[in-house]
């Protein structure tokens, strides 16, 4: 096993799961300059199927299109987080009616139940667990520029697993709004994958 924290993108059979692609390690460029950390500057990209995802502490899943999945990564899914583990699953299309954002959906009803992917409140822990965000979720600019369905997303949905979030969804589409070099964060008034920052540190202490 790592001692160092390292970032898992899950590959799945159908859709487009490969987006976003400078997101990774910007987003761990950011958790070696605010945090205490170990990090793999890495990507790791694993299969769900793969029985490989059990050793990651962290997994983030993305896509504009359809979300079917097989047998075994159904499978693989239901017990990764049963078992503790976190998935962000951020929306491409940044659409609630889009293609990935309602078939993810689905098959969450799927695995966990019709009733189990919930709004959480914006004044959840994960707003504040390591930068203070008083509004709840960050607004993208892909939000307002008039791409996707044309609304500001004020909410985050979840998967609450003995009261701890197990799997994240967003529909505002944070892996485009952090798909950029790293080393053009300076020209940012404000660092954008702050809130990133909040989603590795909630998956790791919560």
């Amino acid at each position: 096993m790592s001692t160092k924290f390292f970032f898992t993108r899950l590959q799945y059979e159908s859709g487009d799961w490969d987006v976003d692609q400078r997101m990774p390690s910007n987003l761990l460029n950011s958790l070696v300059e605010y945090t205490t950390l170990k990090v793999d500057t890495q990507e790791r990209i694993i299969p769900l199927s793969s029985d490989e995802i059990f050793k990651s502490p962290f997994c983030y899943i993305s896509g504009h299109k359809l979300v079917q999945f097989t047998k075994k990564e159904r499978e693989n899914f239901k017990k990764y987080v049963n078992n503790g583990g976190f998935v962000f699953a951020d929306d491409c299309n940044h659409d609630i009616d889009g293609l990935f954002s309602k078939s993810f959906v689905r098959q969450m009803e799927d695995i966990f139940g019709s009733q189990a992917l919930k709004k959480i409140p914006n004044n959840h822990e994960i707003y504040k667990v390591f930068f203070e965000f008083e509004d709840g979720p960050p607004t993208t600019s892909q939000e307002l520029n008039g791409w996707g369905d044309d609304i500001v997303h004020d909410y985050l949905k979840a998967i609450q697993i003995n009261d701890r979030i197990g799997v994240l969804f967003s529909n505002k589409d944070y892996g485009c709004e952090w798909d950029y070099d790293f080393r053009n964060k300076r020209w940012y008034k404000i660092d954008n994958t702050r809130f990133g920052v909040n989603i590795v540190m909630y998956a790791l202490t919560s």
